[in-house]
């Protein structure tokens, strides 16, 4: 939790530079938000009542405001609608200790600029919590509504039990992985989805929502071609500096990512033990590795955009595990993009994105 945070500040390689894909993900999931948040404003919120809002995993740039935004549309139009009065609301902002929180900061003023001018609301009040989602974070009962978009496919830490050289070669599950690596990241995502479960139920009040959006799969396997292509990619290119002598191959060998995709039934089946919560609804939908669509005007490579989106992902948790400098860093996606551009070259890549809508039961 001290290590994984995405790259900072706005320059070229940061997350706030590189998140569209990120961006994509949070638009799926929107329908499920405001459906979410009109049940609550109907049947949750009394009168006079501050309605809390928590954004678990919120990052920096200009995503980290768009879905508290769409939420303060909604209840605004949805308050006129029912003719009354909008209810304060508390927002707080939820990222590990290492995320770029001041450029989330620098955001407010014209934030708060926006919801004035347009909508006439100044009862708004939005802090920063840095911690981890898989323990507790607020007081007991005091959240309506929590939202978190890719961020629960990364797991609390490297699976216990992958040992330092069983998973030899790769970053991450793969076809060449033996049953005890997949097993192992199954039982990690099993024990951090149900430690994020319980934190919230003791969080969330009863008849509260959440939607959560984050990498999955469809497939039973773990190492589904779609799940595993950026990973597989990065391993390539590790490995190629590794052959070329610039990076020793026990490094490689002793690193593993901590990253799950889970199908729908890993997450219903988890709901289901941990029992505060009933599933409300799953959706799933694909969206192109590289951002891009069909409809969509594109001047770089797919290789470059996939490879912008992993460094501004990856590239704080690499620099620490494997000691590489700007040079080297720089080569090391260089080569990632060429191995992209390949795999493009042949097929299109997608991968699934699970949206799941949660009621709390009591």
């Amino acid at each position: 939790m001290h290590i994984l945070h995405m790259n900072k500040g706005e320059g070229e390689t940061s997350y706030a530079k590189s998140s569209l894909l990120q961006m994509n993900i949070i638009s799926v999931g929107i329908p499920m938000v405001e459906a979410a948040i009109v049940n609550i404003l109907c049947e949750v919120l009394q009168a006079d009542e501050s309605m809390g809002l928590a954004d678990l995993g919120c990052s920096s740039g200009p995503n980290s405001l768009t879905v508290v935004s769409h939420i303060i549309q909604m209840v605004h139009a949805t308050c006129n609608q029912m003719s009354r009065s909008f209810p304060e609301i508390r927002v707080s902002l939820n990222d590990l200790f290492g995320n770029d929180f001041n450029n989330v900061f620098e955001l407010l003023p014209e934030f708060y600029k926006k919801l004035k001018g347009d909508y006439g609301i100044g009862g708004c009040y939005v802090c920063g919590l840095p911690g981890s989602f898989y323990g507790r974070l607020f007081p007991a009962r005091s959240l309506h509504f929590v939202h978190s978009s890719s961020s629960l496919h990364w797991l609390s830490q490297v699976p216990v039990g992958l040992g330092t050289y069983l998973n030899k070669e790769k970053i991450y599950i793969s076809k060449s992985s033996s049953a005890g690596v997949m097993e192992a990241y199954q039982q990690q995502f099993k024990q951090d989805f149900s430690a994020f479960l319980r934190s919230r139920a003791k969080e969330v009040i009863i008849k509260g929502r959440m939607v959560l959006s984050f990498m999955g799969r469809m497939s039973p396997n773990p190492f589904d071609d779609e799940v595993c292509f950026p990973w597989e990619n990065l391993a390539r290119a590790l490995m190629s500096l590794a052959s070329d002598g610039l990076l020793e191959k026990e490094m490689i060998d002793s690193f593993n990512t901590p990253y799950y995709a889970p199908t729908p039934k890993e997450v219903e089946n988890e709901v289901a033990i941990e029992r505060s919560f009933v599933v409300d609804g799953v959706e799933a939908f694909d969206i192109d590795w590289d951002g891009g669509d069909s409809s969509t005007i594109i001047t770089e490579s797919s290789g470059d955009r996939v490879a912008k989106t992993m460094r501004a992902v990856v590239e704080p948790m690499f620099g620490s595990h494997f000691h590489l400098g700007p040079e080297l860093m720089d080569e090391l996606f260089r080569r990632f993009t060429t191995f992209v551009n390949d795999c493009f070259s042949k097929r299109r890549y997608k991968f699934t994105i699970l949206v799941v809508s949660l009621i709390k039961k009591y």
